[in-house]
């Protein structure tokens, strides 16, 4: 993407959170990362996300993450469009990652500074001063789990600055939802966060998703918002009551964890996690490996759910 313009048109649909595969060493297996954005390609996923909550960027040092975001727009070519998750712990690492991502062509990702007390006021010089660093714009990350919950008054604030082009909401209660569907549709890129309950933000008005879990069931996350995007919410709804127990898993055990476990069960190298955060369990493997092959017994409807 070369500007803003072809940024909010093409920042639209299913997005899968490509996770970061980290070898026996800890280091990263870009042969791996290489081969997993080539499956997702090849479905059809509108684009990707590189490096984000999920993909563990937190326990990556900048030079990795600098790295990992050439290596990866290198593979793409532009074929899709592309997130890079540019937010940071020290406001200089993000704007500097900020202006790369926007200098490759993808669209960097922004989180609110991780600062206790921080003023809305003081969130929105943030975001004015980061904005244009990037050529492509910028997504703000509403990130609860990480970080300060930007409230829809704040988020209408914030798409008023120029360079925002998008908005990925984390905070998926119910009112917070509706009011930045009916006050922001239109005005900019709204995406939800999570595919564990995306249904009810898509059918908001939303303009699409980013998804950890499709990583391990690529083909199901994306029959489903497919279904949804063709206007029929009644296949939407049994394709997505397939995998909740798999979803009550992802919820005990952590998503980048049991994604990638999940991945090996299915033949694809996720890799490993990096510290702190630990594999599952060898009790949650075996609760992972019923599900799937519950999954592999439901397929139907012409929909391939697991190998």
């Amino acid at each position: 993407m070369k500007d803003m313009n072809e940024c909010r048109e093409r920042l639209r649909g299913i997005f899968n959170i490509t996770v970061t595969p980290f070898d026996a060493q800890g280091e990263i297996d870009f042969t791996a990362l290489r081969e997993n954005i080539e499956r997702v390609i090849g479905l059809g996923y509108d684009g990707i996300l590189i490096g984000g909550t999920y993909g563990e960027f937190p326990v990556m040092s900048l030079a990795e993450r600098r790295t990992l975001f050439n290596e990866v727009m290198n593979c793409v070519q532009d074929r899709i469009p592309v997130m890079l998750c540019s937010a940071s712990s020290d406001p200089r690492d993000a704007r500097e990652l900020t202006a790369l991502a926007g200098d490759l062509g993808a669209v960097p990702m922004v989180t609110a500074p991780y600062v206790s007390e921080i003023t809305e006021g003081q969130i929105l010089t943030y975001f004015e001063a980061i904005a244009p660093l990037s050529k492509t714009g910028i997504l703000v990350y509403n990130a609860p789990g990480i970080g300060i919950t930007l409230s829809p008054s704040l988020l209408e604030k914030l798409a008023d600055i120029p360079g925002v082009v998008g908005i990925k909401q984390g905070d998926l209660n119910p009112t917070a939802i509706d009011q930045i569907a009916n006050r922001l549709r239109g005005k900019l890129r709204l995406f939800c966060a999570s595919d564990l309950a995306f249904l009810g933000p898509m059918m908001a008005g939303f303009d699409g998703i980013s998804t950890t879990n499709s990583g391990a069931l690529p083909e199901l996350v994306l029959a489903t918002y497919r279904a949804l995007e063709q206007g029929d919410a009644a296949t939407a709804r049994d394709l997505h009551q397939l995998w909740y127990d798999y979803r009550v898993l992802a919820r005990q055990h952590g998503q980048p964890q049991l994604v990638k476990a999940a991945m090996a069960l299915r033949g694809f190298n996720g890799g490993t996690v990096r510290a702190p955060l630990q594999p599952i369990s060898a009790e949650a493997q075996d609760a992972l490996t019923r599900v799937m092959k519950q999954l592999a017994r439901q397929a139907s409807s012409g929909v391939t759910l697991v190998d």
